[in-house]
């Protein structure tokens, strides 16, 4: 767990009682009467992006038909299917939600990658390229800018997606998550053009009037129980063995489990890490195969050395963390949240989900419950990434170094022993 390093002070804003980013939500089961109502709302004022969370349980062959009548534009649309969906009054399931960048503050333009298993990295520069042309050609210049990627997290290839696109968009942020399908884990569609695909990635250049945040963070401690990766199938996030043995009999031996009680709440509750740059960045246990080996939910190697952490108080490092990027005046407006399916289990696990919502809803966050996350050029797992849109600068306000600012978000301190 990483602690504060900057505090984002944004001076001269206008308060944030205006929605400037529009959000909103529906459970409705038919697909035409939930977009019926995000549309009444999100439609409101031309937006120059859309973008939708979707719950799996939906049909998405009535999505689509449904989409082609809502009335959203004339900005893109795109989304993607949920591990569980973030509204404006928390954790939902079964849900459409979704959020409306206004054209006469934002402008954006998106683009879809696939088919996946055909991606190189060389794609990373020519898709940012068409993104940044049709931007540049779509709005007047703005003060700053971010992209929203959300890809198809059964597809094994966020890694190569975020270093590619992080290294093409250099100074510009890349925030993100991996499309999900409960706890299925049978097949994750991403939203574009108003058709569903897999395999495949949706990738967002965002232009901005207001200034905005992107961060990452988590709520874990590493411990002194370290173990080296000995086999492993990189390429199918598999790990066969751990300090020579079996994969899955060495990892319960380690946090002191029945290894035949092994379950996806055992390993949201004990998540492995890996340091990287100085920092530690969760590597998640998807599931136990036949033959003990460990599936994975991001990247994993022979010769990795990962530790097992501790895990702080979810919903208070949550609230902490989230009131960092600012509150009162300072608040954000609102804030994008990819939150990892396994923190959501966790939150239930531990019977604090319904605390975990208030926060959620107090601090303006909407988004959803992800296979994965990504930051930069990095995708992680069992973490809150995100970007916190603020209001714009009142009429007239001086311009100060920390409007726009696009440096990852501090962090809150790390729990005290016992927490």
């Amino acid at each position: 767990m990483t602690r504060v390093t900057q505090r984002f002070e944004p001076q001269g804003l206008a308060p944030p009682a205006g929605r400037h980013v529009r959000r909103a939500a529906s459970s409705a089961a038919d697909p035409r009467a939930a977009l019926a109502e995000l549309a009444a709302e999100l439609a409101a004022e031309p937006a120059a992006l859309t973008i939708l969370w979707i719950s799996p349980e939906h049909d998405l062959a009535a999505v689509e038909a449904a989409l082609a009548r809502a009335p959203f534009g004339p900005g893109p649309v795109i989304g993607c299917t949920t591990a569980g969906e973030i509204a404006p009054d928390g954790y939902r399931s079964g849900a459409i939600v979704g959020a409306a960048f206004p054209a006469r503050l934002f402008t954006a333009a998106a683009e879809l990658i696939a088919p996946l298993e055909s991606f190189v990295l060389e794609d990373g520069a020519r898709v940012v390229n068409a993104l940044r042309r049709r931007v540049e050609a779509a709005g007047p210049p703005r003060a700053c800018a971010f992209a929203l990627m959300m890809a198809d997290g059964l597809s094994l290839q966020e890694d190569a997606l975020v270093s590619s696109l992080g290294g093409a968009l250099g100074d510009v942020p890349l925030i993100g998550g991996s499309a999900g399908d409960g706890l299925e884990f049978r097949n994750a569609f991403v939203l574009h053009g108003g058709r569903f695909a897999r395999d495949a990635a949706a990738v967002a250049l965002i232009a901005s009037d207001c200034p905005v945040r992107v961060f990452r963070f988590d709520h874990f401690q590493p411990t002194d129980r370290r173990m080296v990766v000995t086999r492993a199938d990189p390429d199918r996030r598999v790990v066969h063995e751990i300090n020579a043995e079996p994969a899955a009999l060495e990892y319960a031996r380690l946090i002191g489990a029945d290894p035949d009680q092994l379950t996806m709440f055992t390993f949201a509750a004990n998540p492995l890490v890996v340091r990287v740059g100085g920092q530690h960045h969760v590597r998640s246990i998807q599931r136990i195969g036949d033959t003990h080996e460990l599936k994975f939910y991001s990247a994993i190697d022979e010769g990795l050395v990962l530790t097992v952490a501790r895990a702080g108080d979810l919903a208070a490092h949550l609230d902490a963390a989230l009131a960092e990027l600012g509150e009162g005046a300072e608040a954000p407006d609102l804030v994008i949240g990819h939150d990892c399916l396994l923190r959501r289990l966790e939150a239930e696990q531990t019977q604090r989900a319904a605390e975990v919502s208030r926060v959620l809803a107090r601090r303006r966050v909407v988004g959803f419950n992800t296979y994965g996350e990504q930051h930069n050029m990095l995708h992680v797992n069992q973490t809150f990434t995100g970007v916190a849109v603020y209001p714009p600068r009142a009429s007239g306000a001086p311009r100060r170094a920390a409007d726009g600012v696009l440096a990852p978000a501090p962090r809150p301190p790390a729990p005290t022993e016992g927490a």
